[in-house]
Order: structure tokens, then C-alpha cells, then sequence
């Protein structure tokens, strides 16, 4: 392995890399374009990030390296993974949701990596906001992903202004019958790390059965029973996540909903208490099901079957990952058939007619309103919450810095006393607003 890429991992903590990471990179390395088929959370975005980084000529002014992906969380995340190798490029994540005169204004001085959606990155470039003519090397992230939420036409009129391209890579999470015309991949290798096996050996099915065609109660009653295990529930149609979540809410249920229709800034915050614990209930459609970066957990449920098969893997594989054991429940209606894809007996839990529901989640999450571009960064917040705090390490959990804003899980019987404590509190001489996050 290169000097500089046993550096980028030091920084990231990770000691080796996977065959299928080992494999890509020299495929890569070699200028060959590549379609790469692996499981989400198998480390796709370490395989394409190590080598194409190296190909970059720093400090240039010129973007290089254009990746696309379907999802602004997706996005970030890449945009995250690039910036904690400390390789020196400077990058860029362009999405929907925010005003892109900001983004306009970063694009000024243009970044040598630019990541972002489809939708987005083609406004950019169709107000001449992004040069196109140094750019060299194109990632499609989640590409059959990209396709599914629709994004074709967008993908195919910022790909048709790419004339200097000369290595074109595609990562998948399921084996595509074919790469549509308009991606210009003529000669190509492909990776093949799908399992074989659909069905994930750790992961045990189940399935109760509701009485009458509505779910609700039947869902929270589960939810109930499994208690303070990470989950994450699926529905087809962003309405019903909403709709859930009303009776979730007024059951005094603690959850999150995370689904397109949402605003960035509340997805962000779904997925930031959901990884620090302050919630235990992601409630999602399929949007949450691949690509993001979100903890193993300890069952998933189908409150809503999926159409296809895929859909039904791809949601199932959030659970029983890398040989820890999982548990997939089907939320049933009185005469639901269950689909013919999935396969094998099932296991019906009876459910108990009286739900208690579980004790709050250990950490609650504290909402700073300073983030990176005030200068403020996690050291700035653990030194203010310790020692203006007095809160112990052990007391002070996951810390996400944005641009703007910090989040903060911290012990749930140690909040009250903390607000008080910082109430008037000043961090690098700015007055901060620090409160409970909603």
C-alpha cells in the first residue's frame, strides 16, 4: 500500500481495507473504469476515494473529481470521508434544500472534488456556476439508486457536458441488467460482491399478525415489546410516516421520522439523535434502507411490505451485518398474503394485549448554535461541557458538528443541570445559545 494511503487510514482508524477495497483500488489505480457491485456498508466510497485522491493535483483552482449521489445525506457523508483522509483537497458538497447562492459563492474559487445530487450539480451546471473541462474523473454513487429515485435525465445532461472525462466509475448496491447508453461506459471491468445468498445467514424472520387492516396499534405494541434496541421501521409512502408518527407522538412514544419530504435540516437531525441514542425508533421510507451512514441495529420492521425483492433485502441488510445476529419483523394485516420473495417458514410472535411503554432513551441531545463556520469544533465543545459543564467523559456522548450548529447527547439525567450551567456561557468569546434539541 502507497506511504500517504496507510496515512489517510491512521486518520479514519481503520487498520486494513477489505478485498473488495483492495481489488477496486488496483483496478482503479490502473485507469480502468469500473462498475462496482457490493452491499451497502461494505466501504465502496474508502474504495473509490484512496486511489482517485491520488490522482488529483492539489491547490489548482480546477475541479478534477465529480461524484454523484442520490441522496443529500449520501452526499455529506462522502464530502465528510474526503475531508477526515486530510489529503489537502479542497471540496465541495452541492444539494437541494439550502439557497445555492451560497454554494455559488464557494464555486468561485473551485474546489478540486465536487459531490452532490444529481438535480443540483445540473442547476450548477447549467448556469455556468461548475467548469466541466478539467474534470477527469467521474463517480456515480449508488448509481441503480439514482435511477430509481428518477434522477436519469439529470445524469445524462451533466454527463453529456463531461468532455474531458477520462474514468468513469459506478458502485450499486444490486446487480444492474444494464448501464444506460448515456453514461458512455464503452470498455469496462466489473466487481462482483453481491452474496450470493439473498438472505443474510445472522438474520431471523418474523412476523405478528394486526387485527383488521390498520397497523398502528399492532406496530405499537411492537415497539413497545422490543423496548431500547435500536430499529428502524419501513413504510412505502411518506404520508404514512407522518401519519405513524402523529399516533407515535401522541402515544408518548419517543421516535424520529426521516423521509424525502422533509426538510435537510430535520433529516440531519433525525439521523444525528438516532445515532447518539437520544432516540431509538427511526420511523423512514425506503430512502433510509442504503447508502447512509447509520448504526447496526437490532431489528428492523416491515410496518409496510415492500413491491419487490430487492427492496425487501436492501431493507433487511440494515440489521445482521458484518456476523452480528438481526431480527426482520412483518407487520401483517388480518388478510395480508406475504409476498412469494420471501421464502421459508416464518415465526408469528404473539404480541401482549397491554403495552407498556419502554424508559427514555440514556442520552438526550443538546442543540449548540455555533458549528465550523464559527470556528468552533468538538475539542471547543468538550472542554465547555466538561469543565463549565461539570459533566464527566463518561457523561458526554456523540458530538456533530455542522456548519452552523453542533448536537450533543449527553446523559439524560444531567441535562437540566448542564443548561443551567451554560446558560450564559460564551465559547471562543461568542455568546452561546444552548438548549434541549426538539
Amino acid at each position: 500500500m502507497r506511504k500517504n494511503r496507510t496515512e489517510y487510514l491512521k486518520k479514519l482508524g481503520i487498520t486494513s481495507l477489505n478485498p473488495m477495497q483492495v481489488k477496486s483500488i488496483e483496478l482503479i489505480d490502473n485507469n480502468t473504469d469500473l462498475v462496482l457491485l457490493s452491499p451497502t456498508g461494505s466501504g465502496k466510497t474508502l474504495a473509490f476515494l484512496l486511489p482517485l485522491i491520488d490522482k488529483i493535483q492539489h491547490n489548482t483552482e480546477r475541479t478534477q473529481l465529480l461524484i454523484l449521489a442520490p441522496a443529500r445525506e449520501l452526499a455529506l457523508q462522502i464530502e465528510q470521508v474526503v475531508k477526515s483522509l486530510g489529503a489537502g483537497c479542497k471540496v465541495l458538497c452541492c444539494y437541494g434544500g439550502h439557497m445555492i447562492q451560497t454554494e455559488r459563492n464557494s464555486l468561485k474559487h473551485p474546489p478540486e472534488i465536487i459531490v452532490g445530487t444529481p438535480g443540483r450539480i445540473a442547476d450548477h451546471v447549467r448556469r455556468g456556476h461548475i467548469s466541466t473541462q478539467h474534470i477527469k474523473h467521474l463517480v456515480l454513487d449508488e448509481f441503480d439508486k439514482a435511477l430509481e429515485l428518477g434522477f436519469q435525465s439529470e445524469m445524462q445532461e451533466i454527463i453529456g457536458e463531461l468532455k474531458a472525462v477520462r474514468q468513469r466509475i459506478l458502485t450499486s448496491a444490486t446487480n444492474m441488467k444494464e448501464i444506460p447508453w448515456f453514461v458512455r461506459l464503452k470498455k469496462h471491468d466489473t466487481l462482483d460482491f453481491l452474496p450470493k445468498e439473498q438472505i443474510q445467514e445472522n438474520l431471523t424472520l418474523k412476523a405478528i399478525r394486526s387485527d383488521g387492516k390498520d397497523k398502528l396499534e399492532a406496530f405499537y405494541k411492537l415497539a413497545c415489546m422490543l423496548g431500547n434496541e435500536p430499529m428502524v421501521a419501513f413504510v412505502n409512502h411518506r404520508d404514512a410516516a407522518d401519519r405513524i408518527s402523529d399516533h407515535l407522538t401522541d402515544m408518548g412514544l419517543a421516535h424520529d421520522v426521516f423521509h424525502g419530504g422533509l426538510k435537510q435540516e430535520d433529516r440531519e437531525r433525525a439521523l444525528i439523535k438516532f445515532r447518539n441514542g437520544s432516540h431509538h425508533l427511526l420511523l423512514t421510507t425506503d430512502l433510509a434502507s442504503r447508502g447512509l451512514d447509520i448504526p447496526d441495529i437490532k431489528f428492523v420492521i416491515h410496518y409496510h411490505l415492500p413491491k419487490e425483492k430487492e427492496a425487501f433485502i436492501h431493507r433487511n441488510g440494515r440489521t445482521a451485518r458484518m456476523k452480528a445476529s438481526g431480527i426482520a419483523y412483518l407487520i401483517l394485516a388480518e388478510q395480508e398474503q406475504i409476498p412469494e420473495f420471501i421464502e421459508g417458514e416464518l415465526q408469528f410472535d404473539v404480541l401482549s394485549s397491554n403495552a407498556t411503554l419502554p424508559s427514555p432513551p440514556d442520552w438526550q441531545t443538546i442543540y449548540v448554535d455555533h458549528g465550523k463556520k464559527d470556528k468552533i469544533n468538538k475539542i471547543d465543545i468538550v472542554g465547555l461541557f466538561l469543565k463549565k459543564g461539570k459533566l464527566k467523559k463518561d457523561e458526554l456522548g456523540l458530538i456533530d458538528v455542522l456548519d452552523h450548529s453542533a448536537f450533543v447527547a449527553v446523559q439524560r439525567n444531567k441535562v437540566k443541570q448542564l443548561m443551567d450551567l451554560l446558560r450564559n456561557e460564551k465559547i471562543k468569546g461568542k455568546k452561546l445559545r444552548v438548549r434541549v434539541s426538539r
